[in-house]
């Protein structure tokens, strides 16, 4: 190289090297465009950014791929090797012609670049790739090229038997040997597959049509392949019956694949036949690509049909439910989504798995925490129902006691105690409550009877009662000061409980008449007072002005209460279910516990509204 030659860019360096032994005129089998070098050293830049190799790492990269089998050759990575080394080459020669210009008196013209055996190695081994290759590509060429030989010379030989009409009889055997042959030789180069195939047909329909072959053995060959046709024929139209698109999708290829096996037919019946046969196959096609359309149409309706049910089971919040009741209710839901998703078709294949794997995992999940939930109530269930039998083997040994106000007020005691029990098992429920009752109802019947002659007093406590109730009507129907009423209604209340009892047949008639009385006055004139609280509250929030901290503590304080009356409300309504057998004392321990749930009720209205209320000021 003289000093004042250009440096060599890579991709000239490496043609200059690898395709100096060529014949002129000679394109190299790994020359490329300016397209693909470019590519080449967009590639090897990044390859460069990766990991930038010495060149004796690419030498021995190189020699491994060298020692490869020819179709274990990436070219890729032999490109971006040769790109790479011939950087290195050139930085290298670069520095040296730049050292010798610095020497002063060094002629330019006069610089000659050092041997680099490295360069020699690596020319060694891209020729030993480069042979390699090219062997692979003359062995693919020479099989494909021996197939195409082989096809011309029986299209020669069909062509030759065609010419000769006085020997049709004899050769006519082996025209079906070479038809044969043909159909079992490989493919030929591309370029001449299209050409070599009309050839032959061109060459064996000129066999049975343009020659005159013995008319007998044509016309037989020719009816038996024109039934073998048409059996084929009706074959196809039974095709377009059947409902099973990809059956008879299936079945067509399979005609298709016969139809070719089959020979000539007559020429004035041959272009109509086929008409009919692609026809009917058209029709078959129709329906296979209409199929797929639809059902891929079908596929993403169940795609989003599914994807709505997954998002619907995960806005299930499972997480704060603490009765059976509510477990029970949401399996409901859980149970619906299962029956609508099993009523849904398949989404595409990779949708459909994800789309599954999520609706099972949701589905997973709230099972498992409904089964810990009741491993966990079990325990709970367990305890109550000890602590419920301890009260009815109390409740057994008091019942013949004589001792009737005692005992009343103990059985009174034991009864509230049962209120404040949780739930059972239910399948001990109802047998456990029966005992319970049955020796309260016994001890309060054997009471009665011993009380029999007090009827006369009761009829007038009746008259009692019922006197009381008018002045709580009248007290309803005035307005008084709110004081001045609660002070009479507790008067009043106070004198019904000092009355003793009633005939029980009227019993429950007075006290319902009583309790709705005083339940109109509590709500007449808890309306007001709680009127006057929410203008309390909203003077209060106004005094706060826009300090949000105070609101937030307020708004922290007034949640935490709600939930709490909320907790007790739930508490009442576990409890309802098992006070609903019918019973003098059972029906008393009803209405105490509804009016307290509507107490309870009001109670967390009220919080609402002044929950908002700050909400309104954040």
């Amino acid at each position: 190289m003289e000093l004042n030659d250009p440096i060599l860019k890579p991709e000239e360096v490496m043609d200059t090297t690898l395709n100096q032994e060529l014949p002129v005129n000679q394109e190299s089998p790994e020359a490329m465009t300016a397209d693909e070098e470019t590519t080449v050293a967009e590639e090897s830049t990044d390859l460069h950014v990766r990991k930038s190799l010495t060149k004796s790492e690419i030498i021995d990269e190189m020699r491994r791929i060298s020692e490869l089998e020819a179709g274990e050759i990436m070219p890729d990575s032999v490109s971006r090797l040769k790109q790479q080394f011939y950087s290195l080459r050139n930085d290298e020669l670069r520095a040296e012609r730049e050292a010798y210009m610095a020497v002063e008196g060094n002629d330019p013209e006069a610089f000659v670049a050092a041997v680099d055996e490295t360069e020699e190695t690596f020319k060694e081994l891209a020729g030993i790739i480069k042979e390699k290759k090219a062997a692979q590509r003359a062995a693919i060429e020479a099989e494909l090229q021996a197939n195409l030989d082989r096809k011309k010379e029986i299209i020669d030989k069909l062509v030759a038997m065609s010419a000769d009409a006085d020997n049709v009889n004899r050769v006519f055997p082996e025209v079906r040997e070479l038809q044969t042959q043909f159909k079992e030789i490989g493919e030929v180069p591309q370029q001449y597959s299209s050409e070599i195939w009309k050839n032959y047909q061109e060459a064996v329909e000129k066999f049975y049509d343009q020659l005159k072959i013995n008319k007998e053995l044509r016309d037989y060959d020719f009816k038996k392949n024109l039934a073998e046709k048409e059996a084929l024929v009706a074959e196809a139209e039974k095709l377009q019956a059947e409902e099973d698109v990809i059956v008879a999708f299936r079945r067509l290829q399979e005609l298709h694949d016969q139809w070719r096996a089959v020979g000539p037919v007559p020429k004035e019946v041959r272009e109509q036949i086929w008409s009919r046969f692609k026809e009917l196959s058209t029709e078959v096609n129709k329906r296979y690509q209409d199929y797929f359309v639809e059902r891929k149409a079908r596929e993403r309706e169940n795609e989003e049909a599914k994807t709505a049910i997954c998002e619907r089971v995960e806005a299930l919040d499972f997480s704060t439910l603490g009765t059976y009741a509510a477990w029970d209710a949401m399996t409901k839901e859980f149970m619906a989504a299962q029956a609508d998703w099993k009523k849904l078709g398949y989404a595409s294949r990779k949708a459909n798995a994800e789309l599954f794997a999520r609706f099972r995992g949701v589905c997973d999940r709230f099972f498992a925490a409904k089964a810990e939930f009741f491993k966990q109530m079990k325990d709970v269930l367990a305890t109550n129902l000890e602590r419920k039998i301890a009260l009815c083997e109390r409740a057994e040994a008091l019942k013949d006691s004589t001792d009737w106000r005692a005992t009343s007020d103990e059985l009174a005691r034991m009864q509230k105690e049962w209120k404040t029990i949780g739930a059972v098992a239910k399948k001990y429920s109802d047998q456990v409550w029966h005992r319970f009752l049955a020796a309260c109802d016994y001890f309060f019947e054997q009471k009665k009877k011993s009380t029999s002659g007090t009827r006369r007093n009761e009829r007038a406590n009746l008259e009692q009662k019922r006197e009381i109730i008018g002045k709580l009507k009248a007290l309803e129907a005035n307005t008084p000061e709110r004081e001045e009423a609660l002070k009479t209604l507790k008067n009043l209340q106070a004198e019904w409980q000092s009355v003793g009892h009633v005939p029980f047949a009227e019993k429950d008639k007075v006290y319902d008449e009583y309790r709705k009385v005083v339940n109109n006055i509590y709500a007449k004139f808890d309306m007001a007072r709680r009127d006057s609280r929410m203008e309390s509250f909203a003077s209060s929030l106004s005094e706060m002005g826009g300090d949000t901290n105070k609101l937030y503590r307020e708004r922290e304080r007034l949640v935490r209460a709600y939930e709490q009356r909320r907790g007790e409300l739930q508490t009442y309504e576990n409890n309802m279910g098992f006070l609903s057998a019918r019973s003098k004392n059972a029906d008393s321990m009803l209405r105490d516990m509804q009016r307290r749930m509507q107490r309870l009720k009001d109670d967390l209205a009220e919080l609402e509204a002044k929950i908002k209320t700050i909400d309104s000021k954040l």
